[in-house]
């Protein structure tokens, strides 16, 4: 879509986002108008595609409300100083990992505050409360299930999570805020079930190695 604008038709087309939807993003302020070629017509360009995708990326994968979304887009267009609160204020908006809602039992809540202790995730812990309430719960599921997970298991757990992340961050494109943003959200949201389903293969490939499983 270089050169000339388009009409709002082959945005639609080209984006693959409905007429109608392009129009409700238009006037919910998550998507800036054209330029204005007439009483009745507007014309949009690179930006404009651009802009739906990561509004996509933000509602449609990650699953934000119209508001969650239009606070991001907001940091997006005048950010703070540092990327990180940028990429924070998307990633505190995304759906919690852990489904469930109230306080775990304080046992649980002090395990987890233990583990990102013990894990020297301080950042993590200030900032992120819904994830540690999050934790807490998974923590506490555990606990009722009578699984015999240690404190020494808790953190190599965070270790080997703390290994993913690490890929992942480090290539966060910086070069866009808008590309930083949709590659957070997508990658959180998108990869996470690819995470799953390894975790599932290799506990089949090590209990064959480890338990002794005859090969097939």
């Amino acid at each position: 879509m270089k050169g000339a604008g388009v009409q709002i038709s082959e945005l639609s087309k080209r984006s693959g986002v409905a007429v109608a939807t392009v129009k409700y993003y238009l006037r919910e302020g998550l998507l800036p108008e054209g330029e204005r070629v007439s009483a009745t017509r507007a014309e949009y360009d690179d930006a404009h595609a651009r802009r739906l995708a990561l509004i996509r990326a933000l509602i449609g994968v990650g699953g934000l409300s119209v508001a969650g979304a239009k606070a991001v887009l907001e940091e997006v267009d005048d950010p703070p100083e540092s990327l990180h609160d940028v990429i924070g204020s998307a990633y505190m908006r995304l759906p919690g990992a852990v489904p469930g809602a109230g306080a775990a039992p304080e046992r649980a809540a002090d395990r987890a505050l233990l583990l990102l202790r013990d894990l020297g995730w301080d950042a993590a812990e200030r900032e992120c409360a819904d994830e540690v309430a999050g934790l807490a719960r998974a923590i506490g599921a555990i606990d009722a299930a009578g699984l015999a997970v240690s404190r020494t298991d808790l953190a190599e757990y965070g270790l080997a999570m703390g290994e993913v992340a690490w890929r992942e961050v480090r290539r966060t494109p910086t070069e866009s805020i808008p590309a930083a943003v949709r590659y957070v959200v997508l990658g959180t949201v998108v990869v996470e079930p690819l995470l799953l389903a390894l975790r599932r293969l290799a506990h089949v490939e090590m209990s064959r190695r480890l338990l002794g499983a005859p090969p097939q």
